[in-house]
């Protein structure tokens, strides 16, 4: 994630940067100016087309259609961004699920267990690691599985140690160091750990329908490939950068949805998973 002050306007207009559309889109601009040279020429100059032709009536159509792709793009836009926030917001509920647990074991573990204090130290702070990776797809070996205990890459790890935190805090109500309400006490936050990789799961497995995906693709390509034959009659070979700053601007709507619409990537507008579980290190580590 790129963190930047919104205040600093001539920054932003003439410094490309790496999460910059135009480095994306920099092929595509260079054909389509190629591509409404082209038609430009040819109406101009081949065909010698004037202003009785019919082809200038194309731009009603490109009037009629500009509503209805500003709308798609918004919605477009928005269902993403719609995304990325609650993803941001189900990583903040997993560090503060994660610091009352912290704080709750630290007041029912006695100050002598250093060995379990350090356990779930552990657990805790390598549940947010593999629940990153395993958003990620990237299920590396971590300290907990190389040090500690073996697990295949085929188990789903932030599973197993959210059943390996249950299980010890079992142990600790099965040998009286808690009690039943304790247990309780802990309870939710260990059910929370849970709820909150499945949300997560859900925002990633469930992109927005391909269909509609498709549908706006085509829809800003079409209605671009076509601006050129009516806007010629009018503004002549300024139909060139006028074109493909439209077809830029569109098009860079649609990549950014694209984007952010899995927040738990690695692109640049991705959330900063890494910072997040290394604050809830820290924070764990400062508790117990």
């Amino acid at each position: 994630m790129i963190n930047y002050n919104p205040k600093e306007w001539f920054t932003f207009i003439f410094r490309l940067h790496k999460a910059d559309t135009f480095r994306l889109l920099l092929p595509m601009l260079l054909s389509m100016t190629v591509y409404v040279f082209v038609v430009a020429y040819v109406e101009i100059e081949y065909f010698k087309l004037g202003a009785d032709s019919h082809l200038k009536n194309v731009t009603v159509m490109h009037g009629m259609l500009g509503f209805a792709i500003s709308l798609l793009l918004v919605f477009r836009t928005n269902t993403a961004y719609e995304r990325w926030w609650e993803g941001r917001k189900l990583f903040g509920s997993l560090v503060n699920n994660c610091r009352n647990l912290a704080l709750k074991l630290n007041a029912v573990l006695p100050e002598s267990d250093t060995e379990r204090r350090n356990l779930f130290q552990t657990y805790i702070v390598e549940y947010a690691f593999a629940l990153k990776r395993h958003l990620r797809g990237h299920q590396h070996n971590s300290q907990l599985f190389t040090s500690v205990i073996e697990v295949s890459d085929k188990i789903h790890k932030p599973n197993y140690i959210a059943s390996l935190l249950f299980k010890k805090v079992q142990e600790l109500y099965n040998e009286k160091v808690i009690s039943g309400e304790q247990l309780l006490f802990l309870n939710n936050e260990l059910s929370s750990l849970t709820d909150i990789c499945g949300a997560c799961e859900r925002i990633k497995n469930t992109p927005i329908p391909f269909s509609y995906s498709v549908f706006i693709k085509k829809f800003v390509f079409f209605y671009v490939m076509t601006l050129p034959f009516g806007y010629v009659f009018t503004l002549g070979y300024l139909t060139i950068p006028i074109v493909v700053f439209v077809f830029y601007v569109l098009a860079s709507l649609e990549i950014i949805a694209e984007e952010i619409e899995n927040p738990f990537g690695t692109d640049a507008n991705d959330l900063p998973l890494n910072q997040i579980c290394k604050n809830i290190q820290k924070h764990v580590r400062e508790i117990i």
